[in-house]
């Protein structure tokens, strides 16, 4: 027997899309999904007031969310994820500036919690040696939970600019960009061949860049395990097969990735605490989902 309606605050994409063509799971059980563009403006709301039974949330925003004792539940399963190392550019002219080159340098990203900048920041870490506080961080927004605050080498800039405008009229030296991406000219990605160093450092790392995940308000999780249990059945059957596979749909598959963002997290200043993949998934785990 189908369940009450239930709020769930996705993005478009295969697996947001088959639920919004169907508009309940397979046993029925109606979805209540609000049109929300982009996504990343639910993840506050989420966050900060459990707006929705179950959201859509950038990882970062996910892990601070827990580890402040805001009561949402993260679910075992990657909603978005992909390369990270073209999502840094520069201006084309300025081939100088490369990842060894960045200590010192001005880099523009919408916030400094957004978990494309720490995906970078880990990679830049990894390529070059090279710290979070090694640079000047400008941003946007604030961060999406809202007892963080930005570490000291983080400047915030007027919310209207644009982060290209502002790499073209020097500004910034360097921008980190998500799906808004520049496909100009003007512009060229910091890491030479970004793709096939992507490629190399996933097939080296093993570790999935993941970006979004799902997580559910604590009492509606509680009060509704089943319905939750049916949505990542339905989610799972409409994940997109790619290769390489980036969407890892389990505890067990997204356990050494989210190992990684613990650490880069930790090291970059994005949580209060200290956190482990078994503390962030034993509530699922304690409700039968994995």
């Amino acid at each position: 027997m189908a369940e009450a309606p239930f709020t769930l605050a996705i993005g478009r994409g295969p697996m947001g899309d088959a639920l919004r063509q169907a508009g309940a799971l397979p046993d029925g059980t109606p979805v209540t999904l609000p049109e929300i563009e982009p996504i990343h403006r639910a993840f506050a709301p989420m966050a900060m007031q459990q707006r929705f039974d179950v959201a859509e949330m950038a990882i970062v925003t996910a892990l601070q969310a827990i580890a402040f004792g805001k009561p949402i539940i993260l679910l075992p399963i990657t909603l978005a994820a992909r390369f990270q190392h073209r999502c840094i550019i520069r201006l084309a002219c300025r081939p100088e500036l490369t990842p060894g080159t960045l200590a010192g340098r001005r880099i523009g990203v919408r916030a400094y919690t957004q978990t494309t900048g720490m995906w970078v920041r880990a990679i830049l870490a990894e390529a070059a040696g090279l710290q979070a506080a090694d640079s000047q961080w400008l941003t946007q927004d604030p961060a999406h939970v809202a007892e963080f605050a930005d570490p000291p080498f983080v400047t915030h800039v007027a919310p209207g600019l644009k982060l290209p405008a502002m790499l073209r009229d020097g500004l910034i030296d360097a921008a980190i960009l998500g799906n808004d991406l520049p496909e100009d000219a003007d512009f060229a990605p910091v890491f030479p061949d970004p793709d096939a160093a992507a490629r190399a450092w996933f097939d080296r790392t093993g570790v999935v860049p993941i970006n979004h995940a799902l997580v559910a308000s604590r009492a509606f999780a509680e009060a509704r395990p089943g319905t939750l249990a049916a949505l990542l059945t339905a989610l799972r059957a409409a994940r997109p097969r790619r290769d390489p596979d980036l969407l890892p749909d389990s505890a067990a598959t997204m356990a050494h990735s989210l190992a990684h963002v613990l650490a880069a997290s930790e090291a970059q200043g994005l949580l209060p605490r200290r956190m482990t993949v078994e503390e962030i998934f034993a509530p699922a785990r304690a409700l039968g989902l994995h």
